[in-house]
């Protein structure tokens, strides 16, 4: 028999893949984990139970989605689309010693259902939000004042040299041999024929341009025939009929823009509805003018995303250079700076992004991070210098466990953490630190289901569907409760109210720092053994970390056949208050309490240093040495373990 000294240093490869398990020789298996559950994994490598979240508001109408809006340096809102409405929320930022927060500022009407808000797409430019949906017009919801906010279609530039001239962007929807359009007159009302059945009673009330001059259609005749006012007057050649004859891209006819991006003082719209695959940008520094003019270097631009596959666009975003995620492909588009002359596409990789819905990609120390097609990948998309291209690499193939139909995803730079939102409900964490090579996953449950992530300038907010509604919370870490209320009395009382939205639930309560276990909110309020004068109440959670089995090496390399009997484990804490242990023998509770007289009532001390555990019996080398799981609302960080086993071949 020999004795073994081992040290587990790090967390910092978060949780693998069961299909790792037998991959000892791996460093990311000496830096993972079996499990990791409801804890956050540091880029330094400790790891923490999760903070909890804190209730924010009741959203009665149902899943919407989540927006960030940064107004200036001082002020940012958090944006909630709900059923034909937009909830706004000012943020209220953490400060030293004090949570955030967020604060009901005002409510729109909005024009998308619920059914819709999955397909939204927006960007922030100065004071307004731009959003767009394939299924219904653009709009804008710009700040106008304090708490005053309003919600308005998007209005295209018009031209300063003619009168009614709308510069939106116009495509053919001739498809194969394009039929001659003939008008009647040079100018007035007029009539346009086309040589092939081509209009429809839906075209009244759009614009075509013929030979780039602009007509407003005024009536419908037949499919061959409309009534039509020139807003350009026509030249005398126009009338003898051309094939160069466009059509406004977006409408209710044809759909409308998909998904929207700013690059280079452009305005870029990426896909509509029939017409899934094409780019327009608008003119350098007039965001709403989309002329293409005559191919200026800061007139408008327009091109198709055309390969061997489907590209319908499912994102645009401006990073190092305009990325294009499609649904089979994701593409760059170059030119320093961008003009009609100088703009290229490059198909980069072919992974493809999530369809059926609209997951923001999201920049993360410059790099892309996109949610692939399947739903089940979370994909970086990273220029190399050396190749001079784009890579989309997998930050799920050590733990593909813990992405799955994903449905909402963020970045916390202030925890240099990624959300994911999964369809099951959970939630998971990838703490990203690429300079240290730090890739670490986590995965977090409550009682009910995350639906959507955001965070706004310091403060992560999640819309959770729980037993008695949709709620909107806030992460915070002084909390270690979920959907949680705290509050203070001058005098010390017994009951605490306020707690409707968790009407008839079991509940954890922390009073004056003590935990006093689970008890049922009665009425919207719960009563105590004995008066306290603070109180933090909330839904409880569990946290567990799970080591992989240990690696024991003989001779000939790993030796999987080795008996083990773990004699002690010391584990290193941080700002602890509370640590339960398996080593194979049932849990126990490490005692962070002083004894003497009048110290049991006292809350537990936090504590920083080594708490060691003697532990009996032997086990195989398939299983853990050690396990950590619990659920008292207490901080515990884990820095590192270190364990003393002896060893039977």
């Amino acid at each position: 028999m020999t004795r073994v000294h081992s040290h587990k240093l790090t967390f910092s490869a978060g949780e693998l893949g069961p299909r790792l398990f037998g991959r000892g020789d791996l460093r990311a298996y000496e830096n993972g984990a079996a499990r990791l559950r409801n804890v956050i994994v540091h880029p330094t490598g400790g790891v923490s139970r999760r903070p909890g979240f804190y209730f924010i508001d009741e959203i009665a109408e149902g899943p919407g989605r989540l927006a960030a809006f940064e107004f200036n340096t001082e002020q940012s809102y958090l944006l909630v689309f709900v059923d034909l409405g937009l909830k706004i929320y000012r943020n209220v930022p953490a400060s030293e010693g004090q949570a955030g927060g967020a604060v009901f500022d005002a409510q729109l009407s909005t024009p998308w259902t619920l059914a819709q808000l999955d397909e939204l797409s927006w960007v922030q430019t100065a004071d307004t939000l731009l959003v767009v949906h394939p299924d219904l017009p653009p709009r804008q919801i710009t700040r106008v004042g304090a708490s005053a906010w309003q919600s308005l279609p998007w209005s295209f530039a018009f031209s300063d040299e003619v009168e009614n001239r709308l510069q939106q962007p116009y495509v053919s929807y001739a498809f194969g041999e394009p039929p001659v359009f003939t008008p009647s007159q040079q100018s007035g009302p007029i009539t346009v024929t086309s040589s092939a059945n081509y209009f429809l009673p839906e075209h009244v009330g759009l614009r075509f341009r013929l030979r780039d001059r602009e007509l407003l259609c005024t009536g419908y005749v037949d499919a061959m025939t409309i009534a039509v006012e020139v807003i350009d007057e026509l030249d005398a050649d126009d009338l003898d009929g051309s094939t160069d004859f466009t059509e406004q891209a977006f409408s209710e006819l044809r759909g409308w823009p998909a998904s929207v991006a700013l690059h280079q003082d452009r305005l870029v719209i990426g896909g509509a509805r029939d017409l899934p695959n094409h780019i327009w940008m608008s003119q350098s520094g007039d965001l709403f003018n989309f002329d293409l003019g005559e191919g200026l270097d800061d007139e408008g631009i327009h091109f198709p995303v055309l390969s061997d596959q489907v590209n319908a666009i499912r994102a645009i975003f401006s990073g190092r250079h305009l990325q294009v995620l499609t649904s089979g492909a994701e593409w760059m588009v170059t030119g320093d700076p961008l003009t009609p002359k100088t703009v290229q596409l490059r198909r980069q990789t072919r992974v493809g992004s999530v369809t059926g819905r609209r997951i923001p990609p999201r920049d993360v120390d410059g790099a892309t991070l996109f949610v692939g097609r399947g739903g089940n990948q979370l994909r970086e998309f990273l220029f190399t210098d050396v190749e001079q291209a784009y890579q989309a690499g997998d930050l799920t193939l050590l733990a593909p466990q813990m992405v799955a139909e994903a449905e909402d995803m963020d970045y916390d730079p202030a925890r240099r953490l990624v959300f994911l939102v999964n369809g099951d409900g959970s939630l998971a964490s990838l703490t990203q630190y690429r300079a240290e090579e730090v890739s670490a996953w986590s995965l977090h449950a409550t009682e009910g289901s995350f639906r959507r992530v955001v965070a706004v300038e310091g403060n992560v907010f999640v819309l959770v569907e729980r037993e008695s509604g949709f709620f909107l919370e806030l992460l915070d870490p002084a909390l270690q409760m979920d959907s949680a209320l705290t509050g203070a009395a001058a005098e010390p009382a017994t009951v605490w109210g306020g707690l409707d939205h968790l009407e008839g639930q079991q509940v954890q309560v922390l009073a004056d720092g003590r935990y006093l276990g689970r008890t049922e909110v009665i009425g919207g309020a719960v009563t105590l053994g004995e008066p306290a004068s603070t109180v933090a109440v909330g839904l409880g959670y569990t946290h567990e970390i799970e080591p992989l089995p240990p690696v024991v090496t003989g001779y000939g390399g790993i030796d999987s056949s080795a008996k083990l009997r773990l004699i002690d484990a010391t584990f290193r804490l941080e700002s602890s208050a509370a640590l339960r242990v398996d080593t194979g023998q049932g849990f126990r509770d490490l005692p962070f309490r002083r004894l003497g007289d009048g110290l049991l009532d006292q809350p537990p001390e936090i504590f920083s240093g080594d708490k060691t555990l003697r532990a009996l019996g032997w086990r195989s080398g398939a299983a853990p040495l050690w396990r950590v799981a619990g659920d008292a609302p207490l901080p515990l960080t884990l820095l590192s373990v270190t364990t003393e086993t002896k060893v039977s071949r």
